[in-house]
């Protein structure tokens, strides 16, 4: 029998899976780095093992896919609809799946527990909460100006209306994880981010304890636990051994003198609810407030390394081919020769 977060066949059973859910460049890295430097428990980074399980047609359905996703979404309804316990089936099957993934991954970690951050489940949160009704979920939220800033400065050498354009972070974060927090279809733990910084220790404390671990105020010098290199956005985390303030304001730097970058702020936070902004810890009336006391420091610079540069030179790439025609059809026959070139046989 399978039970959470176990694995068929071997007889294990390990606990369920914490998540961490957040926004992008929020911070999660940094308390990935936290948390897992506990004995109790195991991460790999950002799995991305759940998203696309939520979109196999069921709950819902990708927008194109290398398939007829339209007649698959409807034969899969179809196909539960028939099943003994409906949906329950369903998600018992799809969960068994993720069980022998996370439970295999921590096997050679006895009495681990594995936390999965992957900033994309915030996207599917009702499928996932179905899901893992039993996980443990910390939900980590920061500025939202803050977050976007970031983004921007990461990935579009600080272009906020490009970085707009290609995906309105806080416009599609915020409501989704507002409304985890605020309705609670599971137990959970909120984190601010500026106070997971200001106060790491107390606010670990709180967290290990709601995971049911002891406490292990060592778990701050993250720097002392070595992390697989992944798909994640290790851009600052890096460049420290534990948390620090200095990130805390710079996104209203960055608005003080630039009336472009205020207005589009501006125009982000109108299309936010009263209640979700409430939710995520920064009412609309005190949003902000944090340029009333900025300073006189300088604007923060873009970030500039390996991981970035790669980001970029891909999103520049993948403008320009899909700008010009010929240019995905040299892509198409770039792809051809290549695969023919390691074929096995010819």
């Amino acid at each position: 029998m399978l039970t959470i977060a176990g694995v068929r066949g071997r007889g294990e059973c390990v606990h369920p899976p914490i998540f961490v859910i957040s926004p992008p460049r929020a911070g999660s890295t940094l308390l990935q780095r936290m948390l897992g430097s506990h004995e109790g428990i195991f991460t790999h980074p950002e799995p991305h093992l759940i998203t696309p399980l939520a979109y196999l047609g069921y709950h819902d359905r990708v927008d194109a896919a290398p398939y007829d996703h339209v007649n698959a979404a409807e034969a899969i309804q179809s196909f539960v609809e028939g099943l003994p316990a409906g949906e329950q089936d369903y998600l018992d099957a799809v969960r068994a799946y993720a069980d022998t993934m996370y439970g295999r991954m921590v096997s050679t970690r006895p009495g681990t527990r594995f936390l999965d951050k992957t900033p994309a489940y915030a996207l599917v949160l009702p499928f996932l909460t179905k899901l893992y009704p039993d996980a443990s979920y910390v939900v980590l939220t920061r500025h939202p100006l803050a977050v976007f800033s970031s983004y921007a400065q990461s990935f579009f050498h600080g272009d906020w209306i490009a970085a707009h354009a290609y995906n309105p972070v806080v416009e599609r974060y915020v409501p989704a994880m507002a409304a985890m927090i605020r309705d609670r279809p599971t137990p959970l733990v909120h984190v601010a981010y500026e106070r997971m910084v200001s106060a790491p220790e107390a606010e670990l404390e709180r967290v290990f304890a709601f995971l049911g671990l002891d406490n292990d105020p060592d778990a701050v010098n993250y720097g002392k636990t070595e992390m697989k290199a992944g798909m994640g956005d290790p851009i600052n985390v890096g460049r420290h051994d534990r948390p620090t303030t200095s990130s805390k304001e710079k996104w209203a730097l960055e608005l003080r003198d630039d009336p472009a970058k205020r207005a589009l702020a501006e125009s982000m936070i109108a299309k936010l609810s009263d209640a979700d902004l409430e939710a995520w810890g920064w009412p609309r009336d005190s949003v902000f407030d944090p340029l009333d006391n900025v300073g006189d420091g300088p604007a923060p610079k873009p970030v500039l390394n390996k991981y970035t540069m790669q980001r970029r030179v891909m999103l520049a790439l993948r403008k320009g081919v899909h700008a010009r025609p010929e240019g995905v059809q040299l892509l198409k026959r770039v792809r051809y020769y290549v695969d023919v070139l390691l074929r096995d046989q010819l």
